[in-house]
Parts: C-alpha cells; sequence; structure tokens
C-alpha cells in the first residue's frame, strides 16, 4: 500500500514558478513510476509528467516540455514537480499518482493509488 500527499500549491501570477512535492509512505515506494495530473474545472484529469522507479526516465506532456520538471529523491520518499514560465492554462488542481510496475503510463486509469490533489492558481 502506497499513500500519496501533494503539496506545494498556491497563487501565482503568470511567469512564476511553484514546485510541487509529492510525499509518499510506503516502503515499496521506490519500485513504483510516479505521475502527476492536472485537473481543470470542468475539464477531464489529464496526464502532465511521469518519472520511472529509478527516475533515470521521463517522459512529459506537449505543453509543459521545457517548462515542468519531474524528479524524484528516493531517499526521501518524495517526487517533486517544478513549474516554471506558468501561465493561466495551467491552472488546476494537481494530482499526483503511483504506478507498481516498471511501467511508465500516461493514462489515469494504469494508476494505482492516488493523492488528494493541490490547487495551482496562475493569475493573468
Amino acid at each position: 500500500q502506497v499513500q500519496l500527499v501533494e503539496s506545494g500549491g498556491g497563487l501565482v501570477q503568470a511567469g512564476g514558478s511553484l514546485r510541487l512535492s509529492c510525499a509518499a509512505s510506503g516502503r515499496t515506494f521506490s519500485s513504483h513510476a510516479v505521475g502527476w495530473f492536472r485537473q481543470a474545472p470542468g475539464k477531464e484529469r489529464e496526464f502532465v509528467a511521469v518519472i520511472s522507479y529509478s527516475g533515470r526516465s521521463t517522459y512529459y506532456e506537449d505543453s509543459v516540455k521545457g517548462r515542468f520538471t519531474i524528479s524524484r529523491d528516493n531517499a526521501k520518499n518524495t517526487v517533486y514537480l517544478q513549474m516554471n514560465s506558468l501561465n493561466t492554462e495551467d491552472t488546476a488542481v494537481y494530482y499526483c499518482a503511483a504506478h507498481r510496475t516498471f511501467l511508465m503510463p500516461t493514462t489515469r486509469g494504469e494508476y494505482d493509488y492516488w493523492g488528494q490533489g493541490t490547487q495551482v492558481t496562475v493569475s493573468s
């Protein structure tokens, strides 16, 4: 069993930065791929980024490439999402999720554990 808790959300002006954290409990967290998803009001939850269990591989949704960076520190059981050059379209609730194989899925249904989410609001 893995439990996830997101933090680091908040209100930021367009062009600004935020770093989200996803803290996990559970001894097997280091063997899980971890993804970030986001859900804007009235929209479906969408994939943002994923990192492999080792941290050596990452993959991003096109609209965040070059602006967001996903990383992890398995010693701290934490995954991060550094978000730079934020714009109003990045406003959403951000969720982290863990997948318990060596794959790096990009679809919501393939993830086994979810956090409660953290709100990110970008003002113009």
